[in-house]
Formats: C-alpha cells, sequence, structure tokens
C-alpha cells in the first residue's frame, strides 16, 4: 500500500542478506522514478530513464516492476499489516482490527516520509494507468488480509463474508485515498482512514 520505506524498516532485520538487498534495490528504482516524475510528469519518464537514474539496467526494473505503474503500487506494506493485523487482541471484532492495523501502518508510512506518501498519492489519483493496475494490487491484498482473517476467526479460507470484509476494508480505503487528495490533504491520514473504515466497523449505516 508503498518514503515508502517503513514497510522495508519493520521486516527487513527478519530477513536474510540476499532479501534486504532487493528491498534496497526495489527502493532506488522508486526513489530514482519519483525523482523524475516529479521533474517531468509521469507519462514522459520512460523505464530507461528510470534505470539510468537508479543505475540499473532496464530488466533489472522490470524484474522488480513487471510494468511502470508497478513502481508506484508495489511496496513492502503489505506483510507489515498483515503481522499488525495478527498482533491485534484476538477478541477484538475483524472490521476494528482491520481499522487498527491499516491506520497504524499508513501512519507510520505517512510520517516517515509525507512529501513521497503525498506524490504517491497524487500519481495513483492522476494517472489512469495506475488507477486501472490497482485492481490486481488491492486483490493481492485482499487475499493476504483474508488469510490473516481465516486464522482469527475460525473460518474457511474460502468464506465469502471474510472476503467480502477485507475486500470492502480495501474499497473504503481506496475512497479514503481519494478523498484525501480530493480535499488538498488538509485532514491527516489517519483521521481520514480511520473514519472511512469506521463506516464499515458500524455496519454501513449513514
Amino acid at each position: 500500500m508503498t518514503s515508502m520505506t517503513s514497510g522495508a524498516s519493520a521486516c527487513s532485520s527478519k530477513l536474510g542478506l540476499r532479501e534486504r538487498k532487493k528491498i534496497q534495490t526495489r527502493q532506488s528504482i522508486r526513489r530514482a522514478a519519483y525523482q523524475l516524475f516529479a521533474e517531468q510528469g509521469y507519462d514522459a519518464t520512460p523505464v530507461d530513464q528510470i534505470a539510468e537514474v537508479a543505475e540499473v539496467s532496464p530488466s533489472t526494473v522490470f524484474r522488480y516492476f513487471p510494468t511502470k505503474e508497478d513502481i508506484v503500487l508495489t511496496d513492502e506494506h503489505d506483510p507489515v499489516i498483515a503481522e499488525e493485523l495478527r498482533r491485534r487482541p484476538p477478541e477484538e471484532p475483524p472490521v476494528t482490527a482491520l481499522r487498527e492495523a491499516l491506520s497504524a501502518v499508513l501512519t507510520r508510512m505517512y510520517e516517515e516520509d509525507a512529501a513521497e506518501t503525498r506524490q504517491r498519492m497524487n500519481l495513483m489519483y492522476d494517472v489512469p494507468a495506475i488507477r486501472a493496475r490497482m485492481t490486481e494490487h488491492t486483490s493481492m491484498t485482499v487475499r493476504l488480509l483474508s488469510e490473516v482473517l481465516v486464522d482469527r476467526t475460525g473460518r474457511p479460507a474460502d468464506d465469502l463474508e471474510l472476503r467480502v470484509v477485507t475486500g470492502a476494508a480495501m474499497g473504503a480505503l481506496a475512497e479514503a485515498f481519494n478523498h484525501w487528495v480530493e480535499n488538498g490533504k488538509r485532514h491527516g491520514m489517519r483521521e481520514v482512514v480511520d473514519n472511512a473504515l469506521r463506516v464499515l466497523e458500524r455496519g454501513l449505516t449513514l
């Protein structure tokens, strides 16, 4: 869901040298891409130029990010959100646990690098190709968080209600980001995300 370094910082200490180097390479490519996007725009920035600034080959960029859109959308946050969700009190309702886990990780993400987070959210909002690609990324996050909720709830892995709850949470998160950008980021990210997820928590009543 992501500088996009908070996820990497939280999990890198648990990884081997090879995996840490992979994370560092992904971050270098992302930093180069964001720099170029800011200077000349997303559409005007080819992958070859990103590779040159990141001092890697174009094939390396595509090995880590299958498409240019994935440079914006791919981060190390999903495993961190999943771990945060696992740590929530077992008696906590699933939607509450999801809200707390998502809010906590996204707040850390914003606090560690507000400027890059704002740039990323602007790109996700403004670039149609990135918005289209988000569907696949969201489905992967839904699957991961659903697996965690299987353990928390004891429901079967193919439980429809569990998938609906997780999918609805990710949909609310996407709308929270859109609202945040549309309103000039006047409010804190955690406040907007938290309010969006509380709509689900109270049962979609208005």
